[in-house]
């Protein structure tokens, strides 16, 4: 079985080559480049140093949000058009809990992702070490978030995009123990979308290209502005 992991919520892009729940290829970049001319190119880069077709291909594994409203746009846009022209299903895997893969198996410890929405808000949620649910995904006020992590009575460790933008915050409010993940961890990656991908598939958790949707979790800037 060969996936196809492409991962474009936030500032990092990257595509990953899982085959039979091995990690074969990734290519990350993170230097401030945009997707649409970073991400096409680095498909074809991991598929090529994985020796594989595009009709070798099992399914497509998408990031499929919340984030940054343009990158999953590019990123959904780019895998709804592989997944359709090559007639292979798409698995969409939630951003937040392959953030929090990256920490996977942190025993007694919550994992808790945490991606800069602005505004002085965070998307996020919060896993056990064995990624099962402890706070369903969503956007709110960080401040709200360390209330009720610090409900669980475990250490916390921080990963994502927030960690960098909010850590001096958490330091100096939240109550309870933490950690924040180490900096080669911290960003999306597109092996952690292909792992949890891979698990989904064999659950048969997949659906059609054509009905693949982005996860916003709320409204894009120009319908708030639009809503005013």
């Amino acid at each position: 079985m060969n996936i196809l992991a492409i991962e474009s919520s936030g500032l990092t892009a990257s595509a990953a080559v899982m085959t039979d729940g091995k990690l074969v290829s990734e290519f990350t970049v993170n230097n401030k480049k945009t997707h649409s001319q970073t991400l096409l190119p680095m498909i074809d880069e991991v598929m090529r140093s994985a020796d594989l077709k595009p009709e070798d291909l099992s399914c497509i594994a998408i990031s499929r949000g919340p984030g940054s409203f343009t990158g999953l746009r590019i990123g959904s846009a780019t895998a709804k058009g592989l997944g359709l022209a090559l007639n292979k299903p798409l698995i969409e895997v939630p951003t937040l809990k392959a953030l929090a893969y990256n920490m996977f198996g942190n025993l007694e410890s919550i994992i808790c992702p945490i991606m800069d929405a602005r505004r002085q808000e965070v998307y996020t949620a919060a896993y056990d070490s064995e990624l099962n649910d402890l706070i369903p995904e969503k956007a709110c006020p960080l401040e709200e978030l360390l209330r009720e992590l610090e409900k669980f009575d475990k250490r916390v460790i921080f990963v994502g995009d927030g960690v960098p933008v909010y850590s001096e915050f958490i330091r100096e409010n939240f109550m309870g123990k933490y950690a924040f993940a180490p900096e080669t961890l911290l960003l999306q990656r597109a092996a952690s979308v292909a792992a949890i991908g891979n698990k989904m598939y064999e659950e048969g958790k997949y659906i059609s290209a054509d009905a693949h949707t982005p996860v916003y979790l709320r409204k894009s800037q120009a319908e708030r502005e639009l809503g005013k």
